[in-house]
Formats: structure tokens, C-alpha cells, sequence
């Protein structure tokens, strides 16, 4: 299966938190969409890996995405190596994306940035027609994706650009509260997190329109690229 833009995050929730509605409004307009999580979120204060396990599988049920996998590294401890690089190269070759989004480059979770470099080192390698990987029994085909762009996470980053996605926020929200476990809950007796807070769910949206507001649209999500992104002509940025 052919995707046209693969998500990968450190963690379950990191791609709805990140670029939910981006993937919401790109599967709308009839786009292949698949989101490979790095790890299960084992570490995580609140919940348990089996439990989010189930919460990125109704997520993921939500959004619409044409797969959702997890390679099951090891959260907290994952590093950029060998190992975990082919892992990913494997995934980049078997679906093909045009364009990849990962994680913020940098941000307060120590998982974020390493995941996002990681996941940008691959892609470049999965480029290297003499870095071999199998599906099954059969060799694969170097693959390189022409762009990837990372979501801004918990930093306020500066975006180098932003996706309008007046419209799509519902969908987002639906889908991170997917993750009752992580979330605020006024009956839970679990132990408070920076994502816990009742006023978390604000913030997301504050965010969204705040960028919206800035470029004349309900709700925008903002990316950073690695490279100049190109355009044809001046009016494709209108």
C-alpha cells in the first residue's frame, strides 16, 4: 500500500496532539494517511501500554488513517542507531510517502526531539540504494520521501509555514480525547501531568486559532521544515 504521507510520533497522542487536524483535513481531500508510533507510551505517568494501545486504535479509527503500526521501541531509552534506524527505513519502503511528519525538533519530552531526528536520519538513509531491507521474503526498494515536516509540540515553536484547518479541529479533539487515559478526568485518582490539567484542552485550541488569526483562518497547525520549501509560482502562495 502506496501512502501519500506517513506520521510517525515518539508517542501514542503525539501525532493527534501534533498535526491532527493537518491529517483530518488531508484524509478529507482523499489522501492515504498512516501514522507509525515509535513506542507504546509504557513510561507515562497516567494509563498503561495495553490501555493506550486500545486509545490509539479508536484514534486512529476516528481520524481515518489507512494503517496505524508501532514498532515498540523502547520508550524513554529509544536511541538513533543501526537498529531503530532500519526499523523505520523498512516502514518508509513498504508505504512509500510523499511526505513524512514527525515529531517537534525540539521540545520539553526528551522522546520528541530524538524521535524526531531519528525519523528524519532514516528517511535520508532510506534513500541509499545499498542500505537493504526485506518485506518478507522479498528485497525492498530504496525509497526517499520528498519532504518531511515536523509538528510543534509542547514549545512554542516558530512555524516556517501553517496548514488552514478551519473545520477540522472537531475531528482533532475527538481524537485526542480518544486518550481518556492521559486527558483530564475530574473522577480519576491517577497522579497529575503537565497534559492532565482541566485547562489543556484551551491550549490546544488557543494555539490553533492563534495561528489561524495570524495568517486570516479560523485554525491553522504549524510545521518546520528542514529544507526551503519550493513553489512554482508566487500566487500557489496565496
Amino acid at each position: 500500500m502506496k501512502l501519500d504521507i506517513l506520521v510517525f510520533g515518539a508517542h501514542p497522542d503525539d501525532a493527534e496532539l501534533g498535526a491532527g487536524a493537518t491529517i483530518a483535513k488531508e484524509i478529507a481531500q482523499g489522501k492515504k494517511v498512516g501514522i507509525i508510533d515509535l513506542t507504546r507510551g509504557e513510561l507515562g505517568t497516567r494509563g498503561s501500554a495495553e490501555i493506550r494501545d486500545t486509545e490509539a486504535a479508536k484514534a486512529a479509527a476516528i481520524l481515518g488513517v489507512q494503517v496505524r503500526e508501532n514498532l515498540r521501541f523502547a520508550d524513554g531509552f529509544f536511541v538513533n542507531n543501526r537498529e531503530h534506524q532500519l526499523a523505520i527505513i523498512q516502514k518508509i519502503r513498504t508505504y512509500r510517502p510523499d511526505i513524512v511528519l514527525c515529531n517537534a525538533i525540539d521540545d520539553r519530552h526528551i522522546d520528541h526531539a530524538k524521535g524526531s531526528k531519528l525519523v528524519s536520519d532514516s528517511c535520508f538513509l532510506s534513500g541509499l540504494v545499498k542500505i537493504e531491507t526485506m518485506q518478507g521474503n522479498e528485497a525492498q526498494q530504496a525509497w526517499r520521501p520528498r519532504a518531511v515536516y515536523h509538528y510543534i509540540q509542547w514549545k512554542n515553536l516558530e512555524p516556517d509555514f501553517v496548514v488552514d484547518v478551519s473545520g477540522h479541529m472537531e475531528k482533532k479533539l475527538e481524537a485526542i480525547k480518544a486518550y481518556s487515559s492521559q486527558f483530564y478526568d475530574p473522577k480519576s485518582d491517577e497522579p497529575d501531568t503537565p497534559i492532565s490539567s482541566e485547562n489543556f484542552f484551551d491550549s490546544v485550541l488557543y494555539r490553533a486559532r492563534d495561528l489561524g488569526r495570524l495568517v486570516g483562518v479560523d485554525s491553522a497547525e504549524g510545521f518546520t521544515v528542514e529544507r526551503n520549501v519550493a513553489v512554482d509560482s508566487l500566487s500557489d502562495l496565496l
